[in-house]
């Protein structure tokens, strides 16, 4: 066994990897989560505009 041959092998497992990595993400098993996840940033927009109001009555 020589170098060619462990690139060999690290390159197939790599694409191996890569696939199944592909096959994770767009799974439609997972796409709920990954819509809340992208949701997230979002999710406390409501408690900033109420506190955003709150300081200008108060202001």
């Amino acid at each position: 066994m020589d170098i060619n041959d462990l690139r060999g092998i690290s390159t197939a497992f790599l694409m191996i990897t890569f696939i199944g990595m592909c096959f994770w993400a767009y799974n439609s098993k997972r796409k709920k989560a990954f819509d809340e996840a992208a949701n997230l940033p979002f999710a406390d927009e409501e408690l900033n505009q109420a506190t955003m109001q709150e300081e200008v009555k108060n202001g």
